[in-house]
C-alpha cells in the first residue's frame, strides 16, 4: 500500500536582531570611511589624533571610490 506523508515548512524570515546588527555595522562603517577625521582615535590619542588622521589615511582611496570628497 502507498503511504502519504505531509511535510510542513515554516518560513519565519530574517530575525530582527540580525537586521539591527547589520544596520549598526553598516552605519559604523559608513562613519569610519566617510566622515571620520580623527574622532575615533581621539579617545585614545587626544587632540593629536585630529592632526595625524590615521583612519583617514588608511581609508583614503576607499573614500574617493565611494564618492566622498576629503580634500
Amino acid at each position: 500500500m502507498s503511504e502519504s506523508r505531509q511535510i510542513t515548512v515554516s518560513k519565519k524570515g530574517v530575525p530582527i536582531i540580525a537586521i539591527i546588527a547589520l544596520a549598526v555595522i553598516f552605519a559604523t562603517g559608513l562613519f569610519v570611511v566617510g566622515f571620520d577625521q580623527g574622532h575615533i582615535f581621539s579617545l585614545v590619542y587626544g587632540e593629536q589624533a585630529f592632526t595625524d588622521l590615521y583612519i583617514h589615511e588608511l581609508t583614503h582611496d576607499m573614500r574617493h571610490a565611494a564618492g566622498f570628497p576629503c580634500h
